[in-house]
């Protein structure tokens, strides 16, 4: 009952917001989402760490298919149900001071994107799963392309074709798995069972069908080229979507159902399909350091962030896995601090241009404080939540080859270097004209800022909770992974 409450909830309030007009539709929308929040915590404090999957549910659906209404959630699950139900709330405190135009149908949109991120994250049925995919896409079509910036009908469509090609190729994948299933069905263990039932040229075209569709929506390079392009141009709630929750997707997708479904075409390929990701992570961090969009260069961090995840998960080992799942928290918290940051110093001086703010620290000092403490976990200083992450996916690709882990290490400190560089720009020097009169910080702004830097510190310190919530699982899922490859 819980699951399904958090999978419908949020679409009934969007469809309800469509009712809803004026100023109040904002604040609906925000205590609706802060309930979806409440519902989500409950989850949290039933759950039974040691136990399998939970809260589950398995109706009919499409019975002459073997399609199922089958959800459930494990802790890889939960964490991401948590983070999602978690940064809704803040994403809409965002745009408390803007004005959108037709803010219900905005609004609605994001609850209604945020109903189908959690049914991807407690999906057990292949078709199911790439149902609830695909629906995730449509909502943030929409608010890039109504609410975006200078030509977004054609930034937004690149975005729409390319998940859309990567999906197609996911669904080609289940598809062809189902044909080996006992029974035709789309049962996850079904599903399971019959990938790891091929032999490794077989599970070679699934992986790769299922990794491309995954690998576009995180991205990895040399998929990444819808995404600089769309974060910079998407109003900023529609960025802090695509890079807090949606891209998570991805990455979760090749947990949930890549390395259990094709072991030996993962073994196979990892080498390629890592190496991929390291070079991501150093393309995208050298193009960072010479921005000049302050936006665009977060863009870009993203990328390389992404691909350290990527590059733990094949692995395929306890520590790079469990430290992909930390991190993916841990960087959704961050990259949607960054990119209101962002906002609010567009707002405020109508540039992102790195060249042409700075000493804003005169004027505002604790804007600057939490400007600062937000950078320091995005760069992973240790009791930052970006440390515990980013050290277990080192350990883990370190695990798979010490180069790997050689390369990928650079990364720690590029990221120092833009992110810092962009920090003196910004915020150290002289004021100017267009810094000079920067306002303070409002009580919602504030809000958002501490909340997030609260979490910030506040995992960083004290891991152990969510690391309690996801060990198990991981444990288990890479077990199994060991045992179908015969280690």
């Amino acid at each position: 009952m819980i699951t399904l409450l958090l999978i419908f909830f949020p679409l009934v309030a969007a469809l309800m917001l469509l009712l809803v007009k004026g100023e109040q539709v904002k604040k609906i929308a925000l205590g609706a989402a802060i309930v979806e929040f409440a519902i989500s915590m409950f989850a949290v404090f039933q759950f039974q760490k040691n136990a399998d999957t939970q809260f589950e549910l398995n109706y009919a659906w499409i019975k002459s298919m073997g399609i199922n209404f089958h959800v459930g959630m494990d802790g890889i699950s939960l964490l991401l149900v948590i983070l999602t139900t978690f940064l809704v709330p803040i994403i809409i405190l965002t745009s408390f001071n803007k004005q959108y135009k037709n803010p219900s149908a905005f609004y609605s949109l994001i609850l209604a994107m945020q109903f189908a991120l959690i049914g991807v994250f407690v999906s057990l049925d292949g078709f199911l799963f790439y149902i609830f995919w695909e629906l995730a896409l449509i909502p943030i079509y929409f608010i890039c392309l109504l609410w975006g910036g200078d030509d977004r009908a054609r930034i937004t469509f690149k975005f729409f074709v390319y998940t859309l090609a990567g999906s197609l190729l996911m669904l080609a994948g289940l598809i062809y798995l189902y044909q080996f299933t006992p029974n035709h069905t789309f049962d996850i263990k079904a599903l399971y069972a019959a990938g790891q039932s091929l032999d490794v040229v077989h599970q070679g075209y699934v992986f790769w069908a299922m990794f491309m569709a995954f690998a576009i929506k995180m991205p990895v390079f040399p998929f990444h080229t819808w995404q600089p392009d769309t974060y910079t141009t998407a109003p900023t709630q529609g960025t802090m979507l695509l890079s807090g929750i949606m891209l998570k997707m991805g990455t979760y997708g090749v947990i949930r159902w890549l390395l259990p479904i094709a072991p030996l075409g993962v073994e196979h390929y990892a080498h390629l399909a890592i190496t991929l990701a390291v070079i991501g992570i150093l393309y995208a961090s050298t193009i960072a350091i010479v921005q000049k969009d302050f936006k665009r260069l977060i863009a870009y961090s993203s990328i390389a962030h992404v691909g350290l995840i990527a590059a733990g998960i094949l692995a395929g080992n306890v520590q790079g896995v469990q430290g992909s799942m930390i991190q993916m928290v841990s960087h959704g918290v961050n990259v949607v601090g960054l990119f209101f940051i962002v906002d609010l110093i567009q707002t405020r001086t109508n540039t992102r241009d790195l060249h042409s703010l700075g000493g804003i620290r005169n004027v505002n000092p604790q804007f600057a404080v939490l400007f600062l403490i937000v950078l320091l976990g995005s760069v992973a200083l240790p009791l930052t939540n970006g440390f515990i992450g980013e050290f277990l996916l080192l350990n883990g690709v370190y695990q798979y080859s010490a180069w790997m882990a050689a390369f990928a290490g650079i990364s720690v400190i590029l990221g120092a270097v833009y992110m810092l560089r962009s920090y003196q720009s910004i915020m150290l020097g002289e004021t100017n004209a267009l810094t000079s009169s920067f306002a303070p910080l409002t009580g919602n702004e504030k809000a958002v800022l501490v909340i997030i830097c609260a979490a910030i510190i506040a995992f960083g310190v004290f891991p152990k909770p969510l690391l309690d919530i996801v060990e198990p699982s991981v444990i288990k899922l890479v077990d199994g992974f060991n045992l179908a490859i015969g280690k």
